[in-house]
């Protein structure tokens, strides 16, 4: 028989029904965290959240984080205090990746709205709950912000966007941690829609990152942006 633990902490977990999401989610459930977790497939989300140790311990809020609405219940769910947000869910764009020249302005603004727009307002919305706790801010990012990759270019000003509003906003409220973090390249389904066709099998299983991200979710370093490769794992058991 498993002891549920007391939850002490509460995070909320963008895009967690895969991927690095649901990787970083499955370790902070076996940590005894409280979830909020939230993606656009219903189905998948439920499932992904049956798999967890300890799914008591978890509120699936499934929907689209660019919903004003979504973001409302999101911060309803979390209530007055939050440890840690993650803003994890991103649009990568259409499949397969269009060079700028011709990728749709419709769909420049929705991969902005997603990946950019939705965090900041997301962070709006939960800053009372991020005050009370004291809390930490993890948005991730990608390389494609910082570096020019052919077919990358919404997707990655989209990125760099995010890295700048974390970058501002941790000079503006000091009270939080706010990080940046670049992940790397993950075995992902978007990374698979990113080169459709092709074996992705060598990336790096996302569960491998969980161990650098919690660096920034437990540990102490200062406001900033990352490199997940650069970040040592915590002790065991910390």
């Amino acid at each position: 028989m498993t002891t549920t633990p007391t939850p002490h902490r509460t995070a909320l977990v963008t895009g967690a029904s895969r991927g690095l999401g649901h990787a970083l989610a499955a370790d902070l459930n076996r940590r005894g965290w409280r979830l909020v977790l939230d993606a656009r497939d219903a189905g998948r989300l439920a499932g992904s959240v049956a798999a967890l140790p300890h799914p008591e311990l978890v509120v699936a809020v499934p929907g689209d984080v660019a919903d004003p609405r979504h973001r409302a219940a999101l911060a309803a769910a979390v209530g007055p205090r939050l440890d840690l947000l993650v803003n994890n869910a991103s649009d990568l764009g259409p499949s397969p990746l269009p060079p700028l020249a011709e990728l749709a302005p419709v769909a420049l603004r929705r991969i902005l709205e997603v990946n950019a727009v939705a965090p900041l307002a997301l962070l709006q919305a939960l800053l009372p709950a991020l005050r009370a706790a004291r809390g930490r801010v993890v948005d991730i990012s990608s390389d494609a912000a910082v570096e020019a990759y052919a077919g990358w270019g919404g997707y990655g000003a989209s990125k760099a966007a995010l890295d700048q509003l974390a970058a501002v906003l941790a000079v503006e409220l000091p009270d939080l941690r706010v990080h940046a973090v670049d992940p790397g390249d993950m075995r992902t389904d978007m990374h698979q829609a990113a080169y459709p066709g092709e074996d992705i099998s060598d990336r790096p299983d996302p569960a491998t990152v969980v161990p650098a991200l919690l660096r920034l979710v437990t540990g102490d370093l200062p406001s900033g942006r990352y490199r997940a490769a650069e970040l040592a794992p915590l002790e065991a058991g910390r």
